[in-house]
C-alpha cells in the first residue's frame, strides 16, 4: 500500500448502510463492501446471508492517513453501529451482522481497544458485543451491492427507515 494510503475494515451490519457515513468524509478514497471474517472462500450474498460462512458483512475503506486519522474512523464506526447487539444490528439478526473492527496491524488493534474501553468507561452500554479480531481476507460483495443508497435510494431509504437504525441511533448516541 502506499505510503498515503491505509485500508481499515469495519462490519456494522448491513454494509449498504455503512458505507454513507465514511464516503462523505474528507480523506477516504473509497469504499467497498464485502465479506470478511468467516471460513469460507469466495462466498456470495446468498452463502453469507445463511450465516454458514462465518463472515461478516463488512466495508473495506481505503484511506488518506494524512487528511483522516484511523481515529477519526472509529469514532464514526462507533456513531453508526449498535454497541450493545450480539449478532445482529438493527433490524438484521444472525452472525453475518455482527459489529466488528478487523484490524490491519498493531497499531490499529492499540487504537480500536483503546477507543472500545473509552465507551465502556463512560458508562453509557450495560455491555458492548463488538468484536475486535485481526483483518482476514476481504471479499468484495457482488457488484450490485456496491454504492447500494446512490444506485437505488428509494428502496435503501426505505430499507434504512423500516429497520429502525437511524431511530435507534439516535437513541443510542444523542442520549446524555
Amino acid at each position: 500500500m502506499a505510503p498515503n494510503r491505509a485500508v481499515a475494515t469495519f462490519a456494522g451490519g448491513c454494509f449498504w448502510c455503512m458505507e454513507p457515513p465514511f464516503d462523505k468524509l474528507e480523506g477516504v478514497i473509497s469504499t467497498t463492501s464485502g465479506y470478511t471474517g468467516g471460513h469460507t472462500e469466495n462466498p456470495t450474498y446468498e452463502e453469507v446471508s445463511s450465516g454458514a460462512t462465518g463472515h461478516a458483512e463488512a466495508l473495506r475503506i481505503e484511506y488518506n492517513p494524512a487528511k483522516i486519522s484511523y481515529g477519526r474512523l472509529l469514532e464514526v464506526f462507533w456513531r453508526n453501529i449498535d454497541p450493545t447487539a450480539k449478532d445482529a444490528q438493527f433490524c438484521d439478526h444472525g452472525n453475518q451482522y455482527r459489529s466488528a473492527i478487523f484490524y490491519h496491524d498493531e497499531e490499529q488493534r492499540r487504537l480500536a481497544e483503546e477507543s472500545k474501553q473509552k465507551i465502556v468507561e463512560s458508562g453509557r452500554f450495560a455491555e458492548i458485543h463488538t468484536q475486535i479480531a485481526a483483518a482476514s481476507t476481504f471479499y468484495p460483495a457482488e457488484d450490485y451491492h456496491q454504492d447500494y443508497y446512490l444506485k437505488n435510494p428509494l428502496r435503501y431509504k426505505f430499507y434504512r427507515y423500516s429497520c429502525g437504525r437511524d431511530q435507534r441511533l439516535k437513541e443510542l448516541w444523542e442520549k446524555p
